[in-house]
């Protein structure tokens, strides 16, 4: 077995990914403006996941931790999402809003909304399954 191909300066580096998830925003040329998604790091997950954990009641007086998956979601897409600038002060103004999640969710149509979290997951490898694995684990 040879470890090099696990070393940091041997992995594939995984670039940007422009999808357009609407046909509302257009350029001067009448052509729909793609989003710009990244991928995020297990460590950048994971913090996000410990930011979206509440107490649940399960007993009388039995709490328990769980992720509130719809907060969990909306900040794993905004981390994602390279552009637009969610965090631009203008772009929030134009639509009323303060935060970026917040943007995210006012300024798309819940099917535009779903688009970008089926996108959020399948460049963060939420997508493939075990046979697609396989298979590329061959090639």
């Amino acid at each position: 077995m040879n470890l090099q191909a696990f070393m940091a300066q041997n992995a594939r580096q995984v670039g940007t990914e422009k999808r357009v998830v609407s046909d509302r925003f257009i350029d001067e040329g009448g052509k729909p403006i793609p989003f710009e998604f990244k991928a995020i790091t297990g460590e950048e997950e994971a913090a996000i996941r410990k930011s979206c954990m509440v107490k649940v009641k399960v007993k009388k007086h039995i709490t328990m931790d769980q992720v509130d998956q719809a907060t969990f979601l909306g900040k794993v897409a905004v981390a994602c999402i390279v552009y637009p600038d969610l965090k631009n002060e203008d772009l929030q103004n134009s639509y009323g809003v303060r935060g970026d999640d917040v943007l995210l969710k006012t300024m798309l149509l819940p099917g535009e909304y779903q688009e970008v979290l089926n996108i959020v997951q399948e460049i963060n490898g939420y997508e493939k399954d075990m046979n697609e694995l396989r298979d590329e684990a061959k090639n």
